[in-house]
């Protein structure tokens, strides 16, 4: 798409002045924003910026929740030339230091009190930060700190600008070309500083219009923004395909209420990665075990049915007379109900990503008539590599190379991809750039993977965690940490799980269970407990772990390819992996060396033929506190099975 953010905006503004933009929900009420009632506020806020100081190549960074407030601040920074650089709202003060330093940030737009106390924190640390705007009033009114000032004041002042130079801000978006570097997006840094990856607007839009191609998507769909902005995946969805499209995004009043709102909204299209997926079902599976007896009974014939039925049905294919009558029968009583009570009953696109999803969660979703697909990408790919077509959706898949894509796989089997959306390259970083990027333009993801006898992408694993089991009976077998991990995963009992075996002859797991489950399903057998320790340390729930490990051993043993990876010995961890402790990205990656790194004497326990360890461990609360967590964890043996398949 040959154009650039700041001009989608006058072409909405200009073409459909009163269609809705963006609707924010504030004190139980939506409000809406009109297009040009947002073209006439990133005019105002881009002369405020202007007569601050604001340069054109300038970065500056934006802190917050989806506001409207805040996409019209990266749309005024654009407008300019600047380039907004999101970074993640529940990031402590600590992790926002590299990246404002490295991208010499001297503005920063942010929410609220919240964000504004986090950049206080750190000034000394960042002297450059010479400008810091803030979108909420709450609770800083006597605030008296250098360059700290409301958005109203930028928009006022450059209201007054405005009026004095009308040929100001077109002009400033006249001179803006597709190929200028358009936002910054910082990884995760799973092994160290996080990068920052550049894009242009060509490449951002490239790839949005690429999506909305494949989904047919238009002006009338509607979005809920519930995710951080600073992952690209949100922005994508919320930002680049929404000025692609003018469509309407709307943005949730808090965290707290994103499930009431997502009712309210209905998205027509939708976006989650696989945890909140996981997260909805477990709470409709909560509410239905106490549902009464009938209830429960007419819930589970028809998921049946939904089951048996479901997925053929949203492929496309004929179920016959019977089946369908059972199933409309079936979406009259359950499933209809259903996905109204989630807030998808208009959902007509739904995508997961970041993560491999369980098929039994894929499948129950597409069974009850949601169109859940996969997509592969990443941030370095503006997000759309592969997406899975309406009647090819497949658990086991990401999909098919979307329009403008070319993806070779490597004799080591890692996937190159070429597309119109690559980064340009990693802020102030070439030696990195260059491991990347090759001279004729193929990109290194660094997933390990195939495409099948249909065209469609799998996704093994990170190349580099892609290991070999030595010594022992399966000695030379593949391990893919990552693809054990997320078989765990799947069960709803198991939240997180960490799989070790590179160079070791036999795989070992530490187990992170789902407390609101597990909690649940303790509760119905009567099952005392008193905090997260305590419940992972009962012998039941070891139980039920064991359970699910030596099913996902079941399974693993089915692939001659994989079957060295079944995993001998476990334990359930006395915590839940947080990202405040650096054992979770920001993006809820698990961080495999920093935690092997910090539960060293667990892997030595799994590993030394332990029953049980005593280990304490350094947490961080919520309110910044520091205290320590400490328990003597039982250490289990799992059956494996002798395989019995083919290779994948």
């Amino acid at each position: 798409m040959q154009t650039t953010f700041p001009r989608l905006l006058q072409k909405h503004a200009t073409e459909r002045p009163s269609a809705p933009a963006l609707r924010e929900k504030e004190y139980g009420i939506w409000q809406t924003t009109t297009w040009s009632a947002l073209r006439q506020e990133v005019q105002s806020l881009a002369c405020g910026l202007h007569q601050l100081g604001l340069q054109r190549g300038e970065h500056m960074v934006v802190i917050g929740s989806n506001r409207p407030r805040l996409y019209a601040a990266m749309l005024a920074a654009q407008s300019l030339g600047a380039i907004p650089v999101p970074l993640y709202q529940d990031a402590v003060a600590a992790e926002c230091v590299f990246p404002l330093n490295n991208a010499e940030v001297r503005f920063a737009v942010v929410e609220d009190q919240e964000q504004v106390d986090k950049l206080l924190e750190i000034r000394e640390q960042c002297p450059q930060l010479a400008h810091i705007l803030f979108d909420d009033p709450r609770g800083l009114r006597k605030y008296d700190e250098p360059g700290l000032a409301s958005l109203d004041e930028a928009v006022a002042a450059g209201e007054v600008f405005a009026r004095q130079h009308p040929q100001f801000y077109d002009e400033q978006i006249e001179s803006a070309k597709p190929d200028d570097v358009a936002a910054m997006f910082f990884t995760s840094g799973t092994t160290g500083n996080p990068k920052g990856v550049v894009h242009t607007h060509l490449s951002l839009l490239d790839r949005a219009e690429a999506g909305a191609i494949f989904d047919r998507l238009t002006s009338a769909e509607d979005v809920l923004a519930y995710l951080p902005p600073a992952w690209i995946g949100q922005n994508i969805f919320s930002y680049a395909q929404w000025l692609a499209c003018g469509y309407v995004v709307n943005c949730p009043e808090s965290g707290a209420t994103v499930t009431i709102d997502l009712k309210e909204v209905g998205p027509t299209y939708y976006f989650a990665p696989p945890r909140v997926f996981e997260g909805l079902l477990t709470s409709v599976m909560i509410r239905m075990e106490d549902a009464g007896a009938f209830k429960r009974g007419l819930f589970h014939y028809f998921m049946r049915v939904a089951r048996q039925y479901g997925p053929d049905r949203m492929d496309g294919k004929s179920i016959g007379a019977v089946a369908s009558l059972l199933y409309q029968l079936g979406d009259w009583f359950v499933y209809g109900p259903l996905r109204n009570n989630l807030g998808f009953s208009r959902v007509r696109v739904a995508y997961t990503a970041g993560e491999a999803i369980g098929p039994d969660l894929f499948t129950f979703y597409r069974s009850i008539g949601v169109n859940l697909k996969q997509l592969y990408g990443s941030t370095e790919t503006a997000v759309f590599v592969c997406l899975q077509p309406d009647h090819e959706a497949r658990a086991d898949t990401v999909g098919v190379p979307c329009k403008g894509v070319e993806i070779k796989v490597a004799d080591n089997g890692e996937i190159l991809v070429k597309s119109s959306g690559l980064l340009k390259e990693y802020y102030k970083n070439p030696a990195a750039t260059a491991e990347v990027l090759t001279a004729d333009g193929w990109y290194h993801t660094s997933d390990a993977g195939f495409l099948d006898s249909h065209g469609h992408l799998k996704i093994i694993d990170r190349v580099k965690d892609v290991g070999r089991i030595k010594g022992g009976a399966n000695d030379g077998a593949m391990f893919a940490p990552k693809y054990v991990e997320n078989k765990l995963k799947f069960f709803p009992h198991i939240k997180e799980a960490v799989a070790y075996g590179d160079g070791r002859e036999k795989v070992c797991v530490m187990v992170n269970i789902d407390f609101d489950a597990v909690g649940n399903w303790a509760e119905r057998r009567n099952l005392p407990y008193a905090g997260y320790p305590d419940l992972a340390g009962k012998p039941e729930v070891y139980a039920l772990i064991q359970e699910c490990v030596e099913k996902v051993n079941a399974d693993l043993a089915e692939d001659k390819l994989l079957a060295g990876s079944q995993i001998s010995r476990f334990l359930v961890l006395h915590k839940e992996l947080d990202a405040d402790d650096g054992e979770l990205t920001r993006t809820n990656k698990v961080r495999r060396g920093f935690i092997a790194e910090k539960y060293q004497v667990l892997i030595d326990a799994l590993y030394g033929g332990k029953s049980e360890q005593y280990i304490e461990t350094q947490v961080k609360f919520e309110d910044g506190r520091t205290g320590s967590v400490s328990a003597t964890l039982k250490i289990f043996d799992a059956k494996t099975f002798a395989t019995v398949g083919k290779a994948a």
